[in-house]
């Protein structure tokens, strides 16, 4: 058998999870199943469809029990309260079997038949996939504003953080998401060395319910930008941070004190505020460096913390799927 059918073989077996969060999504749960049936029936991959109802308070649930009585590839996960999308997405991971996720929202604003082009860059070597909006909506300056500031912060190439994706299973269980981190999940794989690509998705009108978006979330994205940018590289390297601002400090407080001494012994003038300014020069100095010190310790016990977390997320994986 040569290389190339293996590969075509094996590509064939992998199982792709489709995880759909759904926060009062009743009318579109049914329509959603049909189209994604569709696109099944035509695809020579194996895909297994995995909803998460995030404490939804219509019939949302309902109806995803009635789909999943349809379909025989059809998981579902229940949030009693609504807790987010990234909790929403990591239940759905914690129940997914297969070896690559596509995180798709069940609002039909996104097309189950374009799922497919969303997947393929993974199968030509790519680890995550992110879409890429075509089409007119409504948030389009927000989100515009917000992908220049990501990619002039990050410095990532792609146009779309906040769409649809794919990506392999490895990416998410390397990587740690904490409340609202979901949208940064591209962000967070290229910064652990993973492929990142892009395809063009286009985007339609709702048909049915409104959109979960709020001016309130505008400065929360940017405060988890921030933060994000933070985790990925002042809390790395903490003391190199710190230790350079105690540095300058120091450096300054030299400076301020040889002025001062030029004042006291050269012109015969004493300048009290000098004496102050390096007083308070020095004490910014030694405490930017016990602060980088106890900050290393603390970046030690995250990354132990870490290590235990994937072996402990591993382990749990296992038995949610084991039930």
């Amino acid at each position: 058998m040569t290389p190339f059918i293996r590969g075509i073989e094996s590509a064939l077996e992998n199982i792709i999870s489709v995880i759909v969060p759904a926060c009062n999504e009743e009318g579109n749960i049914e329509e959603f199943c049909r189209q994604f049936d569709a696109m099944v029936k035509k695809s020579p991959r194996q895909y297994e469809l995995v909803f998460v109802d995030d404490g939804s308070s219509d019939n949302t649930w309902a109806k995803i029990e009635t789909v999943r009585a349809q379909y025989p590839y059809i998981k579902s996960r229940k949030h009693p309260l609504n807790l987010g999308l990234t909790d929403a997405l990591k239940s759905g991971f914690a129940a997914a079997a297969g070896d690559i996720y596509v995180f798709y929202p069940a609002d039909l604003q996104y097309k189950p038949e374009d799922i497919p082009t969303l997947v393929e860059p993974i199968f030509q070597g790519a680890d995550v996939t992110t879409g890429w909006k075509m089409g007119k909506y409504k948030k389009k300056f927000v989100s515009s504003v917000y992908n220049a500031l990501s990619r002039k912060i990050f410095g990532l190439k792609v146009h779309d953080l906040n769409s649809v994706k794919a990506f392999r299973a490895a990416v998410v269980k390397d990587i740690f998401l904490r409340k609202d981190w979901h949208r940064y999940l591209v962000v967070l794989a290229v910064n652990r060395g993973y492929r990142v690509d892009e395809v063009r998705i286009p985007l339609y009108d709702r048909n049915w319910g409104k959109s979960k978006f709020s001016i309130g979330r505008i400065p929360v994205g940017v405060l988890d930008m921030l933060a994000v940018k933070t985790q990925m590289s002042l809390l790395k390297k903490p003391l190199l941070f710190f230790g350079m601002v105690g540095m300058i400090s120091l450096g300054l407080a030299v400076l301020v004190g040889l002025v001062a001494l030029y004042y006291r012994f050269v012109l015969e003038e004493g300048f009290r505020p000098l004496l102050y300014l390096v007083i308070f020069l020095t004490g910014i100095g030694m405490a930017m460096f016990i602060i980088g010190f106890l900050s290393e310790g603390l970046a030690s016990l995250k990354e132990e913390l870490e290590a235990v977390r994937k072996k402990l997320d591993s382990l749990e994986n296992r038995n949610d799927k084991r039930n």
